[in-house]
């Protein structure tokens, strides 16, 4: 099945407009992403809450929005070269990963990247110029460029971006500590769009919740053998691992102490 840019989940205004229209997994629709109208794929009726992503169902796709939808997608592409050439004249230190136009053809909307904060005024005036149609620009993440590029993880699967749709969660350095995975260097622990890895989030409550009760990192603990500094936890075994004064390795269980 042809793939569309916007994928529509449920939640529960979504969910009643499925009841309404009679709609089900893989069905095309009409769907309202802030001012224009867009094709979508129902692809799950599960998992999102309403925070996840603000959209309205408006129909379901006809023959004809479909065939309007394949030729904006030709648009896209000429959209997209231009106004690279264009960001290019002007110098603009940005790049640009993909062209949204709206279902009239009315509106297209470029979403780019920028590491400093850009003034395309003239950028979008001149390209309003040469497609005779509003354009906007929107910057998005490093992370969301990935997910429009597309590939795999150093898992071998495909990235996270892809496989779950709707908004990405914020991945924290905390997560990394937490499993005990930050040592490692960001570069072991960083994704293709350079940030953070999403899986980090995935388990990271469960080890929260297995680490309650163990000493702090660095802490001193008193046992029979004296005592001695904390200088590892391991949530899943239990263990403890202690530096005691004298230089020796000692590994106690939490449920000893």
């Amino acid at each position: 099945m042809q793939k569309y840019s916007v994928l529509v989940y449920s939640w529960e205004p979504l969910r009643q407009a499925a009841s309404d229209l009679d709609l089900q997994n893989g069905d095309l629709v009409v769907v309202k992403e802030d001012s224009y109208n867009e094709i979508g794929i129902i692809e799950s009726f599960e998992s999102l809450t309403s925070e996840d992503k603000k959209t309205t169902i408006v129909r379901k796709a006809t023959k004809r929005d479909i065939e309007t939808s394949e030729k904006n997608k030709e648009k896209r592409a000429e959209i997209l070269q231009l106004s690279k050439s264009e960001v290019k004249r002007l110098g603009l230190n940005m790049k640009l990963v993909d062209v949204h136009v709206s279902l009239d053809g009315s509106n297209a909307i470029v979403l780019f990247t920028a590491d400093e904060r850009i003034d395309f005024r003239e950028l979008v005036k001149n390209l309003s110029k040469i497609f005779h149609r509003s354009v906007r620009l929107h910057q998005v993440g490093s992370r969301d460029e990935a997910r429009k590029i597309g590939g795999c993880g150093v898992c071998g699967r495909d990235l996270c971006c892809l496989r779950f749709q709707g908004s990405l969660p914020s991945i924290s350095i905390d997560m990394a500590r937490v499993q005990q995975v930050a040592h490692r260097g960001s570069e072991r622990i960083s994704g293709a769009c350079g940030r953070l890895m999403c899986c980090l989030s995935y388990e990271a409550q469960q080890y929260r919740e297995m680490l309650e009760g163990f000493p702090e990192m660095h802490s001193v603990l008193t046992i029979k053998e004296g005592k001695g500094e904390v200088i590892e936890l391991n949530a899943l075994s239990g263990d403890i691992k202690l530096r005691m004064a004298d230089g020796s390795i000692v590994i106690v269980k939490k449920d000893s102490l």
